[in-house]
């Protein structure tokens, strides 16, 4: 897999934002990546020092419309915490 296709897109609520002035930013990546994948995609494609990487499975939830069933998509979440000396990861650049 190539980087750009592990890491899906950032994830911006406000608890993961308050964690970024720890230098922890949180990604949503593909279900078939593994850490060491999710590391170097990161490490790569914004160019910094990952530390550890936090992987979350979320099961897809029941919804029905109507007549019709079925599930949402099952998703993983991982947290990358970088390393002291590295750089910020700008994810709002203006």
């Amino acid at each position: 897999m190539e980087a750009r296709d592990i890491i899906k897109r950032p994830v911006i609520t406000e608890q993961s934002t308050s964690v970024m002035a720890d230098k922890k930013y949180t990604f949503e990546v593909d279900v078939r990546a593994n850490k060491t994948q999710v590391k170097d995609a990161v490490e790569q494609i914004f160019d910094v020092k990952v530390e550890k990487v936090n992987i979350m499975n979320y099961k897809g939830k029941f919804k029905r419309m109507g007549r019709y069933a079925g599930y949402t998509n099952k998703r993983r979440k991982a947290i990358v915490t970088l390393t002291e000396d590295s750089k910020e990861i700008e994810l709002f650049e203006v």
